[in-house]
């Protein structure tokens, strides 16, 4: 039986032609062995609804012309790919309208391995002053270790964004919104002003998600998710994603797999699941957001709210022409100090005090004290971020019984505790 018949074969789970081959497959195996291989041979005469998670670390090959064969595929060894990972990619890819993506073990690990791929000693990256407080801190103080320096803008300025280009500019970085002040990029005007100097742009879209902002559509070249975020959900997973043309994610591949910052067929399965819901999910974040945000702003002991789709929004109007709806997060400022803040926290119920995002379930943090920890105080007054800042993630649970809770929670502004005494 030649080779190609035998993986037929196997594949189809036919029985085999009376050969040693055929006899190790078909008789009653020993405990040990069954133990082992026993579930692997079961015959699969109707496919599964559920994608199957493949947790293997390598794949079995009938000779070693097919070991050289499948190297570069997702059956070869799963630091290099895995069919549970593919179907994720291909499903992000799918939402995100472009033609590849690739998954890693973490937002971080998505952005950091992306720059590693495209960038060496010498470039140099244009990027937003208010971004992610880790991808801050990898900019100003990991990148110069490699030769690679970093001017950070305006947010909003594209004529400052403009000035900052070099020579040896290779990047173009920009999250929209922001974390934690909401702040949206005009991407249209972010793309055109990359392209017209043959730069690279890469825009961290976690907060957006694929269900509210393509940012494709305008011409970014690269889209960053922190799948840990909305589309897994559940809060139940670490993981990244970054999507965008074939030929990109083919050297960010390469990257990748030499630095190992893959992710694990099993959390794959879990992304699948959840991106199966993003669209559900994300609706009514949005919903609960849009009335969380309308009523803090109109309460007397809130500051500011940040959120794109209030018209108080200084980018409110870019918000309505390239977004669905204004996402999940809400940022407000406490009218009061730091300690009111987080006494504002510390009094919510439903809300949970936990970092993260995205998930079914309502948290609340403390930017200066979990997103933006990580970097110095001056740093964060030039994002604007301040410790009367309280950031709310937005579920999925009724917006009446969040809004009773905040209302309650806010009560704790501008009381003081005492001890008692005696």
């Amino acid at each position: 039986m030649d080779r190609a018949a035998l993986l037929l074969a196997r594949a189809r789970g036919r029985q085999l032609p009376c050969s040693s081959e055929g006899f190790m497959r078909h008789r009653r195996r020993r405990p040990e062995t069954a133990a082992v291989h026993g579930a692997a041979d079961l015959d699969k005469k109707n496919g599964p609804v559920a994608t199957p998670i493949y947790q293997t670390s390598t794949f079995e090959v009938i000779d070693n012309d097919e070991q050289q064969r499948v190297t570069s595929t997702d059956r070869y060894y799963t630091r290099w790919g895995n069919p549970t990972n593919t179907v994720a990619e291909e499903a992000v890819a799918a939402i995100e309208g472009v033609e590849a993506a690739r998954t890693f073990a973490s937002g971080m690990g998505a952005i950091t391995t992306t720059i590693l791929a495209l960038l060496k000693a010498g470039d140099h990256v244009v990027a937003q002053r208010d971004v992610y407080g880790g991808v801050s801190k990898f900019f100003s103080q990991w990148l110069p270790r490699v030769g690679i320096e970093t001017t950070f803008v305006d947010t909003n300025d594209h004529e400052q964004q403009a000035r900052a280009i070099r020579p040896n500019t290779r990047m173009l970085y920009l999250e929209s919104p922001t974390n934690p002040s909401l702040r949206v990029v005009d991407l249209k005007k972010a793309a055109a002003l990359a392209k017209a100097h043959n730069l690279i742009s890469m825009i961290d879209s976690t907060f957006g998600t694929p269900i509210n902002q393509h940012p494709a559509d305008y011409g970014i070249d690269l889209i960053m998710h922190s799948g840990t975020k909305y589309l897994s959900g559940h809060a139940d997973l670490t993981c990244g994603v970054v999507a965008g043309s074939r030929e990109l994610l083919e050297q960010i591949n390469e990257t990748r797999t030499t630095l190992g910052n893959c992710m694990d067929p099993h959390a794959a399965w879990l992304l699948i699941r959840g991106l199966k819901t993003l669209a559900v999910r994300v609706a009514r974040q949005n919903e609960n957001a849009q009335r969380v945000a309308e009523f803090l702003e109109q309460h007397a002991k809130v500051r500011r709210v940040h959120y794109p789709f209030l018209k108080s929004h200084p980018q409110h109007a870019i918000a309505r022409e390239q977004m669905s709806a204004g996402g999940g997060m809400v940022t407000f400022e406490v009218e009061g100090t730091g300690e009111d803040a987080r006494r504002v926290s510390e009094a919510m119920n439903l809300f949970t005090l936990a970092t993260s995002l995205g998930g079914v379930e309502s948290l609340v943090s403390i930017p200066v004290l979990t997103s933006h920890a990580m970097i110095s105080a001056e740093q964060r007054q030039e994002m604007g971020v301040n410790e009367e800042m309280v950031r709310l993630s937005v579920g999925i649970e009724n917006a009446d019984d969040l809004i009773e809770d905040l209302e309650r929670a806010l009560q704790a502004v501008g009381t003081r505790q005492t001890v008692p005494v005696g």
